[in-house]
């Protein structure tokens, strides 16, 4: 295990409106408010679109297992935004609902918004931490030390 600290910045609520993709809209505002690292939760619906649900082995690389989704879901998350060269990298997972049906996973591609999101995010500063592709997973993972803002002695690793 690795891990780095920081403190919590700038705090934005932000409202998410019918038929926004919920992504993209994570990403422009990401790049409006040069966030390079943020937290965030939500909670509202999802009109339709695709998630992961894990993969479909315990393999690696993994192959994702796919489920699409349409006609308004109930939805609540959490999600990291970190900067990478490219810009910011969203990884959000979610629970979704609907009647009697529930998934949860990894929210992907114009995934849309059903009448409103309502989110919170929170600006981390200090933190040493970046998304790149890993080569042996062929993911967008997490890499502690990457973008470092500050010394490298911040870093523990366990």
């Amino acid at each position: 295990m690795k891990y780095t600290k920081g403190a919590i910045g700038r705090v934005f609520l932000i409202k998410f409106s019918d038929k926004d993709v919920f992504l993209k809209e994570i990403e422009k505002f990401a790049r409006k408010e040069k966030i390079k690292a943020a937290t965030m939760i939500f909670l509202g619906a999802l009109r339709e679109g695709d998630l992961v649900t894990g993969p479909k082995k315990t393999i690696i690389p993994p192959e994702p297992n796919w489920v699409r989704f349409k006609d308004g879901w109930e939805v609540f998350g959490i999600g990291t935004i970190l900067a990478n060269k490219k810009g910011p990298q969203i990884h959000i997972h979610g629970s979704l609902g609907k009647k009697k049906k529930v998934f949860t996973g990894c929210v992907r591609k114009d995934s849309k918004v059903f009448l409103v999101i309502e989110a919170v995010v929170f600006e981390l500063k200090g933190i040493k931490a970046g998304k790149d592709i890993d080569t042996a997973t062929g993911l967008n993972l997490l890499n502690i030390g990457a973008g470092l803002t500050r010394l490298h002695s911040d870093i523990v690793k366990v």
